[in-house]
């Protein structure tokens, strides 16, 4: 059957239905519109993101397989475990949200072109404003070393971006992030794309079906009226 890329119009904010994406390149399943807060968030609630790089129009995506982080499932290994028990970091939620995009956007570790583009850092950045868009942060010694931020509409977190300039500062932000989620309730993170990282922390593939399901159940768990308020957050439950 033949499939079709999507063109959307800045006048419309709806999307086509996510089994139309193409299987190749995988999941592609509209290009233009903009990255106005109501698309963006448009695309969250229904399992869509967008993910482009710098000159190339805004694309739209939904994979399949897509990439998940079920919380209880999250592997902390023995020498973590022994990193944590002695950790020097200070985590913090909602505290540094355009520090910590921006030195996402700088990891050193990125190979690739970052698709955190100026476009795509001010949209989140207003998303934040909005009480849409969240960060985690991890301090040593005032200096902010390592973190990540997503998406939160209800129970459902989709994860962006992290970054680390010291030992385990990524993992220490994945793992304070787990363990307020489950305070909430919330079963599990997108993770959209399945990398080496994400894969060894535990993520798992499920079809497109699958998280659309999940999806759809964490969007209506209820969660704590407080949960995004800037707070200090803890490495244990």
């Amino acid at each position: 059957m033949q499939q079709i890329l999507h063109r959307l119009s800045t006048q419309d904010l709806s999307f086509p239905p996510i089994e139309q994406a193409l299987s190749e390149p995988n999941g592609l399943l509209a290009v233009g519109g903009d990255l106005s807060a109501k698309r963006i968030i448009s695309a969250y609630r229904n399992g869509i993101f967008p993910w482009f790089s710098e000159g190339d129009p805004i694309l739209w995506w939904s994979p399949d397989p897509r990439a998940i982080l079920t919380l209880q499932d999250l592997r902390i290994n023995r020498s973590l475990k022994k990193f944590l028990n002695k950790s020097p970091y200070h985590i913090t939620l909602n505290h540094a949200f355009d520090d910590v995009i921006a030195l996402c956007a700088d990891a050193p570790f990125r190979k690739e072109d970052t698709w955190i583009v100026p476009s795509m850092m001010l949209a989140y950045q207003q998303l934040h404003r909005q009480g849409v868009a969240h960060s985690i942060e991890v301090w040593m010694n005032d200096q902010l070393v390592g973190g990540l931020y997503g998406i939160a509409i209800g129970g459902f977190f989709s994860g962006e971006s992290m970054f680390y300039r010291a030992e385990n500062a990524s993992k220490v932000a994945l793992i304070a992030l787990r363990n307020h989620l489950l305070a909430q309730n919330i079963q599990f993170i997108d993770c959209q794309i399945q990398n080496p990282f994400l894969e060894s922390m535990g993520a798992k593939e499920v079809s497109r079906e699958t998280f659309s399901r999940l999806q759809l159940n964490a969007i209506t768990t209820p969660i704590k009226d407080n949960c995004w308020q800037p707070q200090t957050l803890k490495l244990d439950n």
